[in-house]
């Protein structure tokens, strides 16, 4: 069957057996996020329609304003995960707390916990710019049958069994890796199935682009305002191409396509970084070298960092592998 024609379904149940763990558990939990996507794009599609768009007059754990469709994405997620009664715990950016989830025999039998950032770029939605989904997937550490604790989830990036985010842009796009190479799937909204329409994705080794919001330049270390200026540079290969969208999984998935590094730093603002570890930067960085990328904080993998809270921050720097090597250069 020629990749064109295979689908998401398809493509689970046929890969099970690459999977560290082939139980058929995994595949129902991807199924899942496969469902929720489906209800998250329509609602998406329609948001101007049916009163969507705006904030929600909440705040989340982050300080940031909360949009309606933040909260519907979220309580979606978490539903069609609990429907499974294979996830015994989830962290979500718009809880404050990880969710615990019991079976229907009171006990957290789920062998996995998801941590996710159910609608990213949101503060996109008002104008109908591309936003997305990011998800992480951990085989919990404590016992089944006992109840979820916050060490299964502050596990480093390089336990992750499995990754990904949808894009829900002007096609919407479902890419994931359980450690065996990226693979991306289309939706056809017509019947509602995602085909495989990207098998194997890889970054170019060498790319054009650079994604940064350089509004935030005088806030930056030194070492990245100077990479910047090297981007910038005429030279026989350059200048690049600056381009930023504001939602990550935009940016990503460009530049995973077309070659490119995306920069989220720490700044005086914000000493830490801003993007969160755990449902941000470590599903980005497993999908970053499974597509043969590189993905850093600047010092070491991000996929190594031992996180120590939920809602933990990071500077992020990844893409294509030449262009991260340079600005390592820089920053080292």
């Amino acid at each position: 069957m020629s990749h064109q024609k295979t689908t998401l379904g398809e493509f689970i149940i046929k890969n099970q057996a690459s999977f560290s763990y082939s139980t058929g558990e995994l595949s129902s939990l991807l199924n899942a996020l496969r469902l929720a996507a489906k209800v998250v794009n329509h609602e998406v599609n329609k948001a101007g329609l049916v009163d969507l768009f705006g904030d929600s007059g909440d705040v989340n754990v982050q300080g940031e304003q909360q949009q309606k469709l933040d909260v519907f994405a979220n309580k979606t997620f978490i539903q069609s995960l609990k429907n499974r009664n294979i996830v015994c715990g989830i962290v979500s950016e718009e809880n404050d707390e990880f969710i615990t989830i019991k079976g229907q025999d009171k006990e957290s039998n789920g062998k996995y916990v998801v941590l996710m950032d159910p609608l990213d770029g949101s503060s996109n939605i008002d104008v109908n710019v591309s936003v997305g989904t990011i998800f992480s997937i951990y085989r919990r550490i404590t016992p089944i049958g006992t109840p979820v604790e916050e060490k299964d989830f502050l596990q480093p990036g390089n336990a992750q069994i499995g990754a990904g985010y949808i894009v829900y842009g002007t096609s919407t796009m479902l890419v994931y890796t359980t450690g065996d190479g990226v693979n991306g799937f289309t939706l056809n909204p017509a019947i509602g199935t995602f085909y495989l329409s990207h098998p194997n994705m890889t970054f170019p080794e060498e790319g054009k682009v650079y994604s940064v919001n350089q509004g935030n330049y005088r806030h930056f270390p030194d070492s990245v305002k100077k990479y910047i200026k090297y981007c910038q540079q005429e030279e026989e290969d350059r200048p690049y191409t600056q381009r930023y969208i504001g939602s990550l999984v935009s940016d990503f998935h460009r530049n995973m396509i077309q070659g490119g590094v995306y920069l989220y730093p720490n700044s005086t603002v914000n000493k830490d970084g801003k993007l969160r570890l755990l449902y941000e930067c470590n599903p980005i960085a497993f999908l970053t070298e499974q597509a043969g990328g590189i993905a850093t904080d600047g010092q070491v993998d991000i996929l190594d960092i031992v996180p120590s809270q939920i809602h933990e921050r990071a500077p992020l720097y990844c893409g294509s592998s030449s262009m991260v090597k340079k600005l390592l250069e820089f920053i080292k």
